[in-house]
Order: structure tokens, then C-alpha cells, then sequence
């Protein structure tokens, strides 16, 4: 699940139970049933399966509940548990091209938008996932993703959403320098060289180029013009559309600290984005959470096991830490 071009030696938190064969996807069924029969429920050997566990193994595990009990383990979760430890568990029971389909759907739905997390999942997944959260989209909502941002976001950013739905990016990492040197002239000429900015170069040069590519216009940027490309963007936009590319520089230039500067937004301040906590925690748990853990620590002197401690409570936090750390 990581970006086109991210290190291949990833380091996951959450890895697939090995070996794993049927006799254990019922052990697992069977065990679950048992942590939620009778009086109380046994979160701690809920949280012990399911964190340990991989999203296609938690499917394994639902289907065999189904067959042997008649009933839906989601649904049975959910009954017995509550608040935001139901939350994580249920995100982690949900197929991932599912879960980023109602998490999008969440963001630009009711009242206002959540442009953070548009950006997020729309900025940092390659192009098979696009295509497989647009078809998931319109399963769930009989409606296309692209119909439901032209209705919710307009204007400069609403053009950057839709060309990120595309899932068009160049996923060739080789690097050709004469095309790098033609994009920065491109973008030079479209914004610090003229009065006004042609945002339309911007978006067709950050949506479409590849990661290889994009690092190394930064950088030539940079040493031919004299500015990070950041300051530029700041230079050149305001508001959502300021957001949206400097995310896009972030995650090209660095996927890790882009997420751990996220984790660490979502528990500082007064109260905590629980949300954006359980997305991150529970998307990248198994492909680079443990990267993220290290750049986290670099950045903030303080491990993500000990934001965790200090922000959460209860069997939530268990259930966080526990995905942290598996």
C-alpha cells in the first residue's frame, strides 16, 4: 500500500499471522464468540486477535463467524462493544479500498468539508487504490466519488481533487533530466516569473508526474531559482488549494515524516482527532507505521507509543498500542 517509489524494505507493525490455515481462522471465530457470549465482554482477547492480525485474515475470520454462528461479526462487535474503542475495532474489520471509501465519504458529506483528509488518502495512495476506492465509493453510495467532490469542492482545490480521483500519476521511477528541467522552468514561468500564478501548471505537473521525479524538481528547483519549492507554493496560493500542494510536496518529498507530522496533529491541541488517529494508525499499520514510529520520535522527542498513553484511555488506547506495537 505504500507510494510508488517508497523504500521497498518498509517496516509494517501489524504482519500476517503465519501460519495461518483453517483450522486457525476458526480457532480465531470461535475465540471471538466466546469474548462476547454470556455476561461482559472480553475486550482484552478481542483486542489480542484482531491487532494481531492482518485485514485479509480479519476477513478470513468474518466470514468463518458468519458460517458457523448465522450472524455478522461486525455487527456483533458492535453491539458488544462502544464508543472509540467500537471505532477502531470496526476499521479494522473493514476492508481497506472500503474503509477509505467511507472515510472520503465522511469528509465531504454534512456540513462543511474535511479538506485534511481528502487530501490525505487522495495525496498518498498510488493508482490501483484510486481505482479500487472510486469502485468501492460507488458501490456504497451509488454515486461516483468525482460527482460527490464537484457537488462539495470548487475552485482551484475542487480541480486538484478531481485530478488526484484520475489516478493518472507516472509511476515510472526512472528519471529523465531533461523532462526535470522542463517542469521547473514550467513551473518557474507559471508563478514566481509573471504577476498572478497559472494554476493550471501546478496541477498538471504535481497530479501526473511521478515521486522520482517530482524529489528531483524540488531539488533542482531549489538550486537553480534559489527558493524551496515549499516557499513557493506558499508564495504563490492561499487557503485550500495552499494545503492541498504542499501536502502533495510533503508526501513526495517524504511519505514517513508527512505521516508522523499527521499523528502528531491529531493529538496535540485541546482534545484529539480521533478520526484522523484511527485512519493513519489503521492504514499504514501494515505497510510502514514503523517507519513512521521512528521519524515520529526523531521529530518530536517523544515516542507514538507515549503521545498514545498520554492522550487515550482505556481499552481504546490498549487497541491503538497494541496495533503500534504488534
Amino acid at each position: 500500500m505504500a507510494y510508488p517509489g517508497y523504500p521497498p524494505q518498509f517496516t509494517p507493525t501489524v504482519r500476517p499471522k503465519e501460519p495461518y490455515g483453517p483450522d486457525d481462522v476458526e480457532a480465531d471465530a470461535t475465540a471471538l464468540r466466546s469474548a462476547m457470549k454470556g455476561f461482559g465482554t472480553d475486550e482484552e482477547a478481542i483486542i489480542a486477535i484482531l491487532a494481531n492480525r492482518s485485514n485479509y485474515q480479519r476477513q478470513l475470520i468474518a466470514k468463518k463467524f458468519t458460517s458457523l454462528y448465522g450472524k455478522d461479526l461486525v455487527d456483533d462487535l458492535k453491539s458488544e462493544l462502544g464508543g472509540k474503542l467500537e471505532d477502531v475495532i470496526v476499521a479494522c474489520m473493514t476492508p481497506l479500498d472500503k474503509y477509505f471509501a467511507k472515510e472520503l465519504h465522511h469528509a465531504i458529506s454534512g456540513l462543511g468539508t474535511n479538506e485534511d483528509t481528502l487530501i490525505e488518502v487522495l495525496c498518498s495512495l498510488n493508482n490501483a487504490w484510486i481505482h479500487a476506492i472510486k469502485s468501492a465509493y460507488e458501490e456504497l453510495y451509488e454515486k461516483t466519488l468525482e460527482s460527490d467532490i464537484e457537488s462539495d469542492a470548487s475552485g482551484c482545490f475542487g480541480r486538484l481533487l478531481i485530478s488526484l480521483c484520475q489516478g493518472m500519476r507516472d509511476e515510472d521511477l526512472e528519471e529523465d533530466p531533461d523532462r526535470v528541467a522542463e517542469d521547473v522552468q514550467a513551473l518557474y514561468e507559471a508563478g514566481q516569473n509573471q504577476i498572478g500564478t497559472d494554476e493550471s501548471t501546478f496541477n498538471a505537473i504535481l497530479c501526473t508526474r511521478s515521486l522520482t521525479h517530482l524529489r528531483e524538481v524540488f531539488n533542482q528547483y531549489q538550486q537553480t531559482h534559489g527558493v524551496p519549492f515549499e516557499d513557493v507554493i506558499k508564495a504563490e496560493f492561499t487557503g485550500s488549494i495552499e494545503t492541498g500542494l504542499l501536502a502533495i510536496v510533503k508526501i513526495m518529498s517524504n511519505c514517513t515524516t508527512y505521516f508522523a507530522e499527521r499523528l502528531h496533529d491529531s493529538m496535540s491541541g485541546a482534545g484529539t482527532e480521533d478520526r484522523d488517529l484511527i485512519r493513519v494508525i489503521v492504514s499504514r499499520s501494515e505497510c510502514d507505521l514503523g517507519d513512521i514510529k521512528v521519524a515520529f520520535e526523531e521529530m518530536y522527542e517523544k515516542s507514538l507509543e507515549s503521545y498514545i498513553q498520554d492522550d487515550c484511555a482505556g481499552e481504546y488506547k490498549c487497541m491503538l498500542i497494541a496495533l503500534v506495537t504488534a
